[in-house]
């Protein structure tokens, strides 16, 4: 059995990678938002930072994943404004994961605001 190979001169590829691009932008537009609901939830308790912790991962791994994607699929001029940012973003939010890991509400709440202002920059570069 042999199967389609989707090449870039394949008809309707335009339109698939279209598509595609439209699913990840929503993703990355929930996990964003998901991401900005975490910081009204933080309590001085071992579980709340340790579910806090575990969650702000594995949010930023689904955003790394379909950031990625859209930069590759984005026209050459936006990437590097996205990839600006999205270095920008993952820099603050392992600094916001190193702040939950110390448990420290003050620093954890100033890199939770920081890597806010940075996801709302991504939101508005979007495509």
């Amino acid at each position: 059995m042999t199967y389609p190979c989707f090449q870039e001169d394949h008809p309707g590829h335009d339109k698939m990678v279209d598509m595609q691009s439209k699913g990840i932008a929503s993703r990355i537009k929930k996990c964003a938002y998901e991401l900005l609901s975490i910081g009204s939830d933080l309590m001085d308790d071992a579980y709340s930072w340790d579910l806090k912790g575990r969650d702000i991962r594995l949010k930023s791994m689904f955003l790394y994943c379909d950031l990625s994607q859209l930069i590759s699929n984005v026209p050459k001029d936006q990437k590097k404004a996205l990839t600006e940012v999205g270095n920008k973003l993952f820099s603050s939010i392992e600094e916001l994961d190193h702040a939950v890991k110390i448990r420290s509400i003050p620093s954890t709440q100033d890199r939770y605001n920081e890597a806010g202002v940075i996801l709302q920059e991504l939101m508005v570069l979007m495509p």
